[in-house]
Order: structure tokens, then C-alpha cells, then sequence
């Protein structure tokens, strides 16, 4: 779910596009669940992930690296800046 790298975290998430509102849901078979209102068409939900982590995180959008699953709901996430403590609190992980 949460591995810590250097300079930050790597996060191996679980995407659930077109929902009512952006939100982290916890976790979710190894990963963690998160709902975004963006449709998965043309990148948009990708993008609107990148903004919402951004917020949720205080980091810039420029921090946040998508590493795998640019076309799928399983994604693998690096954010530079985040420590793992800080991570497990805003993503609802133990």
C-alpha cells in the first residue's frame, strides 16, 4: 500500500472514476481505494488523481509521479516530499 522511498512515498492505489466526489476511501485488497469524479477518458482521470493527491498532500503536482497504470484502475504513485507517517494518516492506512 504505503512503501517509504527516497525523498518520499510510493503509493499503490486502487482508482474508482466517474464517483460523486474525489475522496480517499482506505484500504482496498492491498491498495488503497479512492474515488475521483473525473471520467477515465483521455487522462482525465489521471489528472484530476494528480490534482486531488496534490491538495490532499501539500505538495506540488510537479511531486507527483505515476509510475504504473496510466490506462487502468491499479496505480502505482510516487509523491517526493510526503514521509510515510504523514502518508498513513491522510490515506486511512495503519
Amino acid at each position: 500500500m504505503i512503501e517509504k522511498i527516497e525523498g518520499g512515498v510510493r503509493l499503490h492505489l486502487f482508482i474508482q472514476p466517474k464517483s460523486s466526489k474525489n475522496e480517499v476511501v482506505g484500504p482496498h485488497n492491498e491498495e488503497i481505494k479512492i474515488k475521483i469524479t473525473a471520467p477515465p477518458v483521455d487522462g482525465q482521470a489521471n489528472e484530476a488523481l494528480i490534482e486531488f493527491l496534490s491538495k490532499l498532500a501539500k505538495v506540488a503536482k510537479r511531486n507527483i509521479t505515476l509510475i504504473k497504470g496510466e490506462t487502468g484502475r491499479h496505480k502505482v504513485i510516487e509523491i517526493q516530499g510526503l514521509e510515510e507517517p504523514q502518508a498513513r494518516a491522510l490515506f486511512k492506512c495503519p
